[in-house]
């Protein structure tokens, strides 16, 4: 008479396999947001020390850098950093300073922002922060 051998069912054996995917799709999907979430902490940072860094060439010099390269140029940065989500440093865009009567002829780059259109995790766009 044969009884139970040392093996799995095919019922056990499902249940497992089901199990660790189940696992596996948690995992991946937590992956991919801690990904964004550092993504997201990278551009704030960039834009934090880009916007500083145009707001000191102001104060030094009265006047609005002429574009992103100017502050490197000027020591003010040590190089344009990359858009994390974009991966280029040419993909920022600039903003012009607006209308100001005391400085008509004002120009410049007044603000930066990202040039990737995508939204993030919050629901805001990158392109507005």
């Amino acid at each position: 008479m044969r009884g139970r051998g040392n093996g799995w069912t095919l019922v056990e054996l499902t249940i497992v396999i089901s199990l660790i995917s189940i696992l596996s799709a948690v995992a991946v999907v937590g992956y991919r947001n801690a990904l964004t979430r550092s993504r997201e902490a990278v551009l704030k940072e960039d834009l934090f020390r880009m916007r500083d860094a145009i707001d000191q060439y102001y104060a030094d010099t009265g006047d609005y850098p002429e574009a992103l390269d100017t502050l490197v140029t000027a020591g003010y940065l040590r190089a344009i950093p990359v858009d994390p989500f974009t991966n280029s440093a040419a993909s920022w865009v600039v903003e012009q300073p607006g209308f100001n009567a005391a400085d008509p002829f004002a120009a410049g780059v007044f603000d930066v922002r990202s040039g990737y259109e995508g939204a993030a995790i919050d629901g805001t766009q990158y392109s507005e922060w």
